[in-house]
């Protein structure tokens, strides 16, 4: 490698079959960085307006056309998949083959490349290890005697992996698939999708609904022994009578059909989740009492599950843990970008989460202190507003750049976001937004977690202070806070919330996501004009300006 130029990475892998809908294979997406820093980041799925896209291998040549990077000159490094590890354009003027091995390599691999009309040297880094270094682009270089967890739904050789940190080098310390009943839970188990109601082609989604359904229920000891004992009923797939069988003749409840209102219903997903919990915090002692590593790093599909992160940092394993915006395989190309920048180079700059930038380069937000007021003004009056604003979070979470921003002490304004302008389900809690101080008001904490910035623990709030978090109050108690530290993280979010405070004690606003149902989040200032009307939104800001619609 080069240490003169820059990087890109490639997560672009085939999906097994031509899907309707992105199924084994998802996400993919691209990264540019040289010296250390993030030049370019795109999530195809914000181009293409497909969610969760995996056509990268279709669009690449006009991808780096548009964005005049097809001429430069690049190490290229591409990730592999647990379907392969060959990347084909549709067309075939880039194709990529990977060395087949047993084992996880520790590093790069050299492979063969044809690209646009020439042969050219490039690497393969596997899934796991791009996971991993997914963290460096936001918290830097990985800290001595450290540990690196993978847990996802599928790697490459794994769906579990770890790895110690130390005097800059990699060490295996196991990789395998023996934890994958439980991430099996939620991408592949019948019960779950009996649950939730969800499809195959709704895969993906399965995760997220079901973790927001489960906090409407109680653990319960004596459920899952019976869950274990009938293995999770995960193969009943068009059979789920014997679910129905089982529970009358065990419990003696009566059920006709998946009632995600019944009590029973809703203590079994509370029960698989508290099963999930238990099994990642067993595995992370374990690898703690082996190595003695003080800081986990910790990456994967499963690192979106905010209340497994919020009891691995209640349980003071680890002394520091740290988690990445974009964990699951939206952040695979950062991930192998930084690995290969930091073996030219070895220190890897922290950035903020928004990098999501391609196409939109010269996007700047410019606002002034009226904008501030009239904006607070239409939320202070219940309107519903839609924000746009510099280039648009690394991940699938947004957090204040691409945003949909009211009040968060009505539940009927919270009904109308949720269920009628982006039609979700009736159980997924919506997410506040507030300063450190505020988080800290609402929950009685003296101090916040620095993974709240990224919107990825729950916290409980005080009872004295849930009517202020009526919208954003999950069943359990809990609230899902994105916390704003200090102003330079989102300046425009950061004064908004001020004033709010100051002006109106408003501590805290509805945050979710800028995007319709079924749809992925907005890219371009185009795209949010449009879900803004469709929508039918009160009022939308683009790069700090009001716009009308």
């Amino acid at each position: 490698m080069d240490k003169n130029r820059a990087t890109l990475a490639i997560y672009g892998i085939q999906d097994r079959f031509d899907y309707e809908h992105p199924f084994y294979v998802h996400d993919h997406n691209l990264a540019i960085m040289q010296n250390g820093k993030v030049q370019h980041f795109l999530q195809q799925e914000r181009i293409s307006r497909r969610k969760r896209d995996n056509t990268l291998h279709r669009h690449l040549k006009e991808i780096l056309k548009e964005g005049r990077q097809l001429s430069y000159d690049y190490d290229l490094v591409f990730v592999d998949n647990v379907v392969g590890r060959t990347f084909l354009s549709s067309t075939g003027v880039v194709r990529f083959e990977a060395p087949l091995n047993e084992k996880l390599a520790t590093g790069l691999e050299k492979g063969r490349c044809w690209w646009f009309g020439k042969e050219k040297e490039a690497w393969v880094l596997n899934h796991e290890l791009a996971h991993m270094f997914s963290c460096l682009p936001f918290f830097g270089n990985f800290k001595e005697n450290s540990l690196l967890v993978h847990f996802d739904g599928g790697a490459s050789l794994s769906n579990f992996s770890a790895a110690r940190f130390s005097d800059n080098k990699i060490e295996w310390l196991e990789h395998h698939w023996d934890l994958k009943p439980y991430s099996t839970l939620y991408n592949a188990n019948a019960l779950v999708f009996a649950i939730i109601g969800a499809k195959l082609k709704d895969q993906n989604a399965v995760p997220g609904k079901f973790m927001g359904f489960a906090g409407w229920g109680k653990y319960r000891p004596e459920l899952e022994e019976w869950l274990r004992k009938h293995n999770f009923f995960q193969d009943i797939w068009g059979q789920t009578a014997t679910f129905f069988h089982r529970a009358k003749q065990d419990f003696g409840v009566e059920l006709q059909s998946f009632n995600q209102k019944d009590r029973f219903i809703q203590d079994i997903a509370a029960t698989l989740q508290h099963v999930f919990v238990q099994a990642i915090l067993e595995k992370l002692k374990n690898l703690q009492d082996k190595t003695g590593a003080k800081t986990l790093y910790y990456t994967g599909g499963s690192a979106l599950n905010i209340v497994a992160n919020t009891e691995i940092i209640n349980s003071t394993i680890f002394d520091e843990v740290f988690i990445p915006p974009c964990t699951e395989d939206s952040g695979l190309a950062l991930g192998a970008a930084a690995f290969a920048e930091w073996k030219k180079h070895g220190v890897i700059e922290p950035h903020s989460t928004y990098l999501n930038n391609w196409g939109i380069e010269n996007y700047e937000v410019e606002y002034d202190q009226e904008v501030i007021r009239e904006t607070a003004e239409l939320l202070v009056h219940k309107k519903v507003i839609g924000v746009c604003n510099g280039y648009g979070e690394a991940g699938p979470r947004a957090l204040g750049n691409r945003s949909i921003l009211a009040l968060a002490n009505s539940k009927a304004l919270a009904k109308e976001i949720s269920m009628e302008k982006k039609d979700r389900e009736w159980y997924r809690p919506l997410a506040p937004v507030a300063l450190e101080k505020n988080t800290c008001y609402f929950t009685g904490e003296a101090t916040v977690h620095p993974l709240s910035k990224f919107m990825l623990l729950d916290f409980k709030v005080l009872p004295e202070h849930q009517q202020e978090l009526a919208g954003v109050l999950h069943a359990d108690g809990t609230a899902r806070f994105q916390t704003i530290f200090e102003r330079e993280e989102n300046p425009f979010l950061f004064d908004l919330l001020t004033y709010l405070d100051e002006k109106y004690r408003v501590r805290a606003l509805i945050n979710t996501s800028f995007n319709a149902g079924g749809e992925p989040v907005v890219h371009t200032e185009e795209d949010a004009q449009r879900s803004a009307e469709k929508m039918q939104l009160d009022a939308l800001i683009v790069n700090g300006k009001i716009v009308q619609l």
